[in-house]
């Protein structure tokens, strides 16, 4: 097959995986604490796992991996509602696992496709599992309407820390040097734990995260893209601390002076790793 068809499947392949890790953190989120909650997570993080993997291989093939989002099954009045949207998310990916699994003909490749199908398989007899274990166990949303200041400052740290997630994933991806590519993944892995903590925050305290991202930063030359990661962190960097300085509320001016110095450590991270590429 004709490398650029492979891209193309591989981006459909990867922008399924983004969707469903989102509508897995949505899902999660919803749930609030608790067994169901934490399972559907890790699915998230395994789905995570595919799309960095989905992602390499396409740049190893010469292309640029997609940042747009996939499918999504997002309704539901029910939580076991939810979960058989989860199935059925899960079916249409084992679907077309399969089919592309038929249609690529490069032994690697298949053999990568086969191990992300054992996942969905697994995924799916576990989503089946959870339809009847929330209408058993009556698992409720435990979202609100929640949308005073405290809730937008949370969701606007959410959309934040989606919008760095995507760009230092995209720039490790497409970065030419081992130590950069590896700190931007470290880092993305970080702003995850930071959507992560904001979110289930915002959710226990009666709000809904909304997951969406502002626009990300697609630069390709090194220089360009650690400047544009400086840049989003400074700025960030300052409004954590004007948010935490603001609020009177004592655990979250914990946890937002918290992430403020995660951010302040990668603007650190990020600047050395400019000075060694302009000082090549």
């Amino acid at each position: 097959m004709d490398k650029n068809k492979i891209i193309e499947l591989l981006n459909k392949d990867l922008q399924d995986e983004h969707g469903a890790i989102i509508q897995y953190l949505h899902h999660g989120y919803g749930i609030g604490e608790g067994e169901m909650a934490c399972e559907i997570e890790a699915f998230a993080r395994d789905e995570m796992r595919h799309l960095d993997w989905l992602a390499e291989t396409i740049v190893e093939l010469g292309g640029v991996p997609s940042l747009e989002r996939g499918t999504m099954r997002m309704g539901g009045a029910q939580v076991s509602d939810w979960m058989q949207n989860d199935v059925m998310l899960e079916e249409g990916a084992i679907k077309q696992y399969r089919e592309h699994i038929s249609l690529i003909d490069d032994p690697k490749i298949k053999r990568l496709l086969q191990r992300i199908l054992s996942d969905e398989q697994a995924h799916h007899g576990d989503f089946v599992h959870f339809v009847e274990k929330a209408k058993r166990e009556g698992a409720e949303d435990i979202r609100g309407d929640r949308q005073d200041k405290t809730a937008r400052t949370l969701n606007w740290g959410v959309e934040h820390e989606y919008t760095v997630i995507l760009q230092y994933l995209l720039h490790s991806y497409m970065s030419k040097s081992e130590e950069a590519a590896e700190q931007l993944q470290d880092q993305a892995i970080n702003e995850m734990q930071h959507l992560g903590w904001l979110a289930e925050e915002l959710a226990g305290g009666g709000g809904t995260p909304v997951i969406e991202h502002t626009e990300v930063d697609r630069s390709t030359k090194p220089t360009d893209m650690l400047k544009a990661d400086i840049k989003i962190e400074k700025e960030v960097a300052e409004a954590y601390d004007k948010a935490g300085k603001e609020t009177d509320d004592a655990g979250l001016k914990k946890l937002l002076f918290r992430i403020r110095d995660n951010e302040l450590y990668h603007i650190d991270v990020f600047n050395d790793l400019l000075e060694e590429e302009e000082g090549k």
